[in-house]
């Protein structure tokens, strides 16, 4: 009879037969396995195992499972015959548990059943207001007959905000258990969430210096509100002169800077990050701009518009974005030049973000998809399955797509679909991408924190974020300065202009003006104009119409808006009453006196002159 060792390894949790081992063709391999999650962030796994002898010449004496868990303990093993005593090798980050069993099951058609269990606490984790749950999955499901997970979580964990993979009746729950079969799972393993938002906060360095003899205007850019997420800026120091809103979406701080002026701008705030999109209505025209060619989107190009035409939709370009191109590690640190689609179409092995992210939006322009980009910040333990990429500070480059029936932009990662061997980054996406800046109108413009670096701040640390809980978003409050003259001539519109500051630390949620008049027609005026960033203004302009020539009072008006309320005096008059008439009046009757007189001296002496004759 020959013995054999039966070996399996257990890589990340990903379960390989290597070669040259009779497993498939000699046993039948089913696994139960549970993952039992505690509110102390630790885990327990319970692997059951079953392993049906096909053979009567060969028969399993050991196995071994290598867990890539840095962190394991309370290793425990048994078998029909009692307790097995594991020993532990340690190779790198990961641990190698060998079992030599206690049974002999010989013969085709006979059994041996045996259990592993073992504590872990890197399952579960606790960030900030969100509870994830990362289970890795099967690497070649071929080698299971079956295999079966459940993952049990605290009653106090609710239901999860996402479950990936997400299945089609959905993972059935019972009693706090959600069991996945080996159909469901694939190699994308399991990623749970729990929780409703996630809070940061962020502190930003901006490097700013007018290298110019003359003064400059200049711009940074705010992280700002998307259907993503809510921005609150509590500081920003110094103060910008204003902040504006793109075509984009992006909140752009202006400075003034004076000749060879260097200032460094400091911008503290908070970002809570929200699963599901809200609206975002896109209208024929602007959907339009983006679909144009850009630089690195080569929209145009042959090979990507042949492509475009096959795949169509924007699950297919997904697919494919994350199937041809490679994560190339070695680039993070070498600073290369970012390749754009068309190159990283032709030079697939080397990738990172921004490649994936261009090939996404050029192949999906090019499909009439409007698509955009977004630089920002990728919440990651793990730099190997979930890398940053782009600039000194790592930050993240991930794609967005229009979608018009849910009348939505729709974030996506195809880099970290790649690099996580498969997770679902385009169904649901997390709680872990913070945007900085869109770039849809131009692929470089504008830049994100962590790009305003001068030459002695190269190696400075600009972009630190960590997890909050509280979120404070304060009613919005406003500042009105009025821009009315005084006294206006009767008969004449009344033309006027007010300028909304932005007292508040989030976007303007009120962004509607109301004007009222006793006399002045119309009596009630609403004026909606756009929303204002923190610390950013407008200025809307007001009309009221003429009144009669012969009116003659002071008239109030009154501005509204949210719980402000400005009252504002203007004074009415004839223009014979008006006192700027009479003083233009004084001056028309004095040149037309001084021209009547020249005229009769000149007459006068005409005259004389004439009776000479």
């Amino acid at each position: 009879m020959k013995r054999i060792f039966f070996l399996t390894l257990l890589c990340l949790f990903l379960f390989i037969f290597p070669q040259g081992v009779y497993a498939s063709s000699n046993f039948l391999t089913n696994y139960d396995v549970t993952y039992t999650i505690y509110e102390n962030q630790n885990s327990n796994v319970r692997i059951n195992v079953n392993l049906t002898n096909t053979s009567d010449v060969y028969y399993a004496s050991s196995y071994k499972i290598q867990v890539g868990f840095e962190e394991i303990k309370n290793i425990k093993a048994f078998d029909s015959s009692g307790s097995i005593v594991p020993t532990v090798v340690v190779n790198g980050k990961d641990k190698i548990i060998n079992l030599e069993f206690n049974d002999r099951i010989v013969g085709a058609g006979n059994k041996l059943n045996f259990t592993l269990s073992f504590d872990t606490s890197n399952i579960a984790n606790k960030s900030g207001k969100i509870w994830e749950i990362n289970i890795p999955g099967l690497s070649k499901q071929e080698d299971f007959d079956s295999f079966r997970v459940h993952v049990v979580t605290p009653k106090s964990f609710g239901n999860p905000s996402f479950v990936k993979p997400i299945l089609a009746n959905k993972p059935v729950r019972k009693q706090g258990s959600f069991d996945f079969e080996k159909e469901d799972l694939g190699k994308s393993g399991i990623s749970m969430t729990f929780g409703d938002e996630q809070v940061y906060e962020f502190d930003l360095k901006y490097h700013l210096a007018n290298k110019n003899i003359y003064p400059i205007k200049t711009e940074i850019a705010l992280p700002p509100s998307t259907n993503y997420q809510d921005i609150i800026i509590d500081d920003i120091n110094p103060k910008p002169e204003n902040v504006t809103i793109d075509e984009d979406g992006n909140w752009l701080a202006q400075y003034m800077l004076s000749p060879s002026q260097k200032i460094t701008a400091i911008v503290h705030g908070k970002a809570k990050v929200k699963l599901n999109p809200t609206k975002e209505l896109l209208s024929p025209e602007q959907a339009l701009k983006y679909l144009n060619e850009e630089k690195y989107w080569e929209v145009l190009s042959p090979k990507i518009v042949s492509i475009a035409k096959d795949l169509k939709t924007p699950q297919k370009i997904y697919n494919y974005v994350v199937g041809k191109l490679n994560y190339d590690y070695s680039r993070v640190s070498q600073e290369k030049p970012r390749l754009g689609a068309l190159n990283a179409l032709n030079n697939p092995t080397s990738a990172v973000c921004l490649e994936f992210t261009d090939l996404f939006i050029a192949l999906a322009r090019a499909a009439g998809i409007p698509a955009r980009e977004v630089n920002g910040y990728g919440f990651t333990r793990d730099s190997k399955e979930r890398p940053l990429s782009l600039g000194q500070d790592i930050l993240h480059s991930w794609p967005e797509y229009y979608d018009k029936e849910s009348q939505s932009w729709i974030m996506i990662d195809p880099t970290w679909g790649n690099t996580t061997g498969g997770i679902d980054f385009f169904n649901v996406m997390d709680f872990d991408h913070i945007a900085f800046v869109i770039k849809g109108i131009d692929s470089e413009y504008p830049v994100p924190a962590g790009g305003y670096k001068l030459e002695n701040d190269k190696n400075s640390k600009d972009v630190n974020i960590s997890l909050s809980e509280n979120f404070m978003r304060n009613p919005s409050t406003f500042q009105i300065y009025e821009n009315f003259s005084k006294n206006y001539v009767a008969g004449f519109p009344i033309n006027g202009e007010l300028t909304i500051k932005n007292l508040g630390s989030a976007i303007s949620e009120n962004n509607q003006l109301i004007i009222e008049s006793g006399f002045l027609t119309p009596s009630r005026q609403r004026i909606v104009f756009e929303k204002i960033p923190p610390f950013g203004y407008t200025t809307v302009k007001v009309k009221f119409d003429k009144t009669s020539f012969l009116t003659n009072r002071q008239e109030h008006i009154k501005i509204t808006i949210g719980g402000t309320t400005l009252s504002y005096k203007i004074n009415l008059s004839p223009f014979f009453l008006n006192i700027f008439f009479l003083i233009g009046g004084s001056i028309i009757v004095a040149i037309f006196t001084i021209g009547i007189s020249i005229y009769f001296i000149k007459s006068r002496n005409l005259s004389f002159f004439r009776q000479k004759e």
